[in-house]
């Protein structure tokens, strides 16, 4: 039997989370899917996420954040699961960006399972929306994913 695959979505702010999270869903087993940009930060080791996005010094590269957000929502289309890292960021628990709302949603358009690795707070901007998707709230613990 093939193993499951989880694609993972983050901030790029917490890509350096997102491989330690892929590394122990290797071992239990999965099959984990990274953005590219985390899987090209690994390499280097370099996770400065504000020197990949050149599109902010140059209006002319979103074709390539366009492009990365095509190769990544093809991944979760393919993908057996989503695991979305929400991690704090900028004083914020649990954040989930615009992007990950977005493969949130197109996960839940295509009968996927969602999980969400932190807790969300009822007072936390995008609360009714994940719980309307019928995420899956990890708190913390991989364990609790069961494909």
């Amino acid at each position: 039997m093939a193993k499951k695959s989880i694609v993972l979505c983050s901030s790029g702010s917490f890509y350096k989370h997102v491989n330690e999270v892929a590394d122990e869903l290797k071992t239990m087993g999965f099959n984990p899917v990274v953005p590219a940009t985390a899987d090209t930060m690994r390499g280097s080791g370099n996770y400065d996420i504000d020197a990949v996005k050149s599109w902010y010094k140059n209006p002319d590269d979103f074709n390539i954040k366009a492009a990365k957000m095509r190769e990544h929502f093809d991944k979760i289309s393919q993908g057996d699961a989503i695991l979305v890292v929400n991690d704090e960021k900028n004083g914020q628990k649990s954040y989930i960006g615009p992007n990950g709302l977005m493969e949130m949603g197109l996960a839940f358009y295509l009968h996927k399972p969602i999980y969400v690795l932190n807790d969300i707070n009822k007072d936390a901007p995008l609360y009714e929306e994940v719980f309307g998707m019928d995420c899956l709230i990890l708190k913390g613990k991989l364990e609790g994913i069961k494909l």
